[in-house]
């Protein structure tokens, strides 16, 4: 291994627990305290926003902190497969647990998954001395909250919304931030400004058994490989954790503005949902069983081949279908580290990338085919559909943004090309299976010629690899996606030469960078975590697996102590960079552990 690979991990930031409920999440750090929490959903108003500091004239706020007196160490972990986080904080008088979560389950027949955060304290050893701090935030923490109070409940009133905490813990000492003993439970409740229907501890008990409860079923429910359960069972909850049950969009990450790499001003709001990720996060859950997934996505996505209208489809939306999601950038908020700027919105909203009609289609072909669903697609939608790959047909060979997003040049991107070839090949072979044997023909005609295109023309006799772009010269790690949409044959001596040239080029040791060439903020200088997993992939389908093993387990000891990536990796140092926690990568673990894992048949 290299000497990146030996190098102990250096321990981030961004260790960092993740509770949520499809509806919203919130980050909780090695200390309990909630330092990200966006409400009413993912994109919204981050009413904790420490993880991205705090305004100048507003210090030390924008997080929610349970402080134990004489703090010493602490423990972190997940209850079982579910998403209820425990945080044991260990001090010098004494020890407390503290139990966060996001009501989610089954009442009165309908899912509840309310704006609601429950955090239970309860003390464990000792006389253990807290105090509780919190501290919301509204507008970006640009503006306080006023106050309120009943008997059993605070109320912080913002310019558009309103939180209220309830809570059996003495009110005074919320408050007023008093340090004092636990000497027994408490629990504090909070959410929207309603009256809770029944006791505080109650309540608290009752939501968080039957939220366990859900998260296990859902668990047990899941298609899992024989190795690397853990890992693969933590990853499927957290990409569950970053769907939006309302409309069915994923989001890439629950994050904005964590830089890419220290000091690069790499900083963008993946708190949306982009065609091309949300694909691979529904494959993946697909390969695992989760249906229901792939259903609410298909909605979401059939509501933007509808609104598209056989036009330009962009890269990413809203969660609510929203269109325009304009860049800014907030200056009160110092950013990560002090590592501004801090954006909200996302530029490639406006982006030209063609890979996109690929990705729908891909995205939703599964729906056609498999007989399982509650609501198969209509005819009406394979119609729909075609108009995208009439779309894709229209620019595969005209110059784009690309799947990086470049902001200052255009290219014809191999892998845009690419992914207008997978359009046509799906829609052929969606038409063969609704008895459309005409339309599968033409699709398929249409596919052989952009595929004739791509071979002729991404080939690059001088680097004896498909290179980043039509005619280019330049290597990159998406064009190892050919195998993975089967484009070409793994073992395709073409194939086979560009991994050794892309390892050569782009290899740190079980990492892989992007591209070769600069972007608009120069060449990257941490690996990109999905690009280490579709080395991994290649290599299995080459048969070149017990290399690609040794890769995967190195890239499993990358995560952090809950068994989460972000979007980057210092190789280094092994320290996390980007935002967090990354869907793509999560996608990662799954996909390679279910390609790679030993069979059940042969481990029994």
């Amino acid at each position: 291994m290299s000497d990146a690979q030996n190098h102990e991990r250096k321990i981030s930031d961004l260790e960092l627990g993740v509770v949520g409920n499809c509806s919203f999440a919130a980050l909780i750090d090695r200390d309990a305290s909630v330092v990200w929490c966006c409400l009413p959903r993912f994109d919204g108003d981050p009413v904790f926003h420490s993880l991205l500091g705090s305004p100048p004239d507003m210090e030390d706020g924008g997080f929610f902190a349970i402080d134990l007196e004489d703090r010493v160490h602490s423990e972190q972990d997940y209850c079982g497969n579910t998403a209820v986080l425990e945080t044991v904080l260990h001090g010098k008088q004494g020890s407390v647990r503290v139990t966060d979560f996001a009501p989610r389950f089954f009442w009165r027949d309908r899912l509840y998954h309310p704006n609601m955060l429950i955090r239970r304290l309860t003390p464990v050893s000792g006389t253990p001395r807290i105090r509780i701090r919190l501290r919301p935030r509204y507008d970006y923490g640009a503006a306080l909250p006023s106050l309120t109070f009943g008997s059993h409940h605070i109320r912080y009133v913002g310019p558009h919304s309103v939180l209220r905490l309830t809570t059996n813990a003495p009110l005074d000492y919320v408050r007023e931030e008093t340090l004092f003993n636990l000497s027994s439970p408490i629990d504090l409740v909070l959410g929207p400004d309603e009256t809770l229907h029944e006791g505080i501890a109650h309540t608290a008990r009752n939501f968080e058994e039957r939220t366990r409860d859900y998260w296990r079923r859902w668990v047990h429910r899941l298609a899992i490989p024989f190795e690397w359960q853990s890992a693969v069972l933590r990853a499927a909850i957290t990409l569950k954790l970053c769907t939006y049950e309302g409309t069915g969009a994923i989001v890439a990450a629950l994050t904005t503005s964590i830089p890419e790499a220290p000091d690069t001003q790499r900083n963008w709001d993946y708190r949306y949902c982009w065609v091309r990720d949300a694909y691979f996060v529904v494959r993946a859950l697909n390969r695992m069983a989760a249906m229901r997934k792939m259903e609410n996505y298909f909605d979401w996505l059939m509501n933007v081949v509808a609104s598209a209208a056989g036009s330009h489809i962009q890269p990413v939306y809203g969660l609510g279908l929203e269109s325009e999601l304009t860049e800014r950038i907030i200056p009160n908020l110092p950013g990560y580290r002090g590592m501004g700027p801090v954006r909200v919105g996302n530029q490639a909203y406006q982006h030209f990338q063609h890979d996109s009609y690929g990705n729908v289609i891909l995205g939703v072909a599964q729906a056609f085919l498999d007989r399982r669903l509650l609501s198969p697609p209509t005819r009406m939608d394979f119609l729909r559909l075609e108009d995208m790959g009439r779309q894709a047909l229209a620019c595969y060979d005209k110059p784009d943004a690309g799947m990086w997003e470049l902001r200052s040049r255009a290219r014809i991107h191999t892998t845009s090309s690419l992914m207008c070839w997978a359009a046509a090949d799906r829609l052929a072979r969606i038409a063969d299976y609704i008895g459309e044997p005409e339309r599968a023909r033409d699709w398929r005609v249409e596919a052989e010629r952009i595929k004739q295109v791509i071979l002729e023309r991404a080939w690059s006799q001088k680097r004896q690899a498909f290179v980043e772009s039509l005619d280019g010269e330049y290597l990159d790690a998406g064009v190892l996606l050919m195998t993975e949409v089967g484009f070409i044959d793994p073992n395709d001596p073409r194939m086979v030469s560009t991994l050794e040239q892309i390892e050569r080029a782009l290899g740190r040791g079980a990492h892989m960078m992007r591209y070769e060439a600069a972007d608009d903020f120069g060449e990257p200088t941490t690996a990109f975590t999905t690009c280490s997993f579709w080395r991994i992939d290649a290599l299995a389908r080459m048969g070149r697996r017990e290399e690609a093993r040794d890769y995967f387990e190195a890239l499993l000891a990358q995560r952090n102590r809950l068994g989460m990536m972000s979007e980057d990796i210092d190789v280094k140092t092994g320290e996390a960079w980007g935002n967090y926690p990354q869907t793509y990568s999560m996608v990662g673990v799954i996909n390679c552990a279910m390609r790679l894992s030993r069979s059940w048949e042969k481990a029994i």
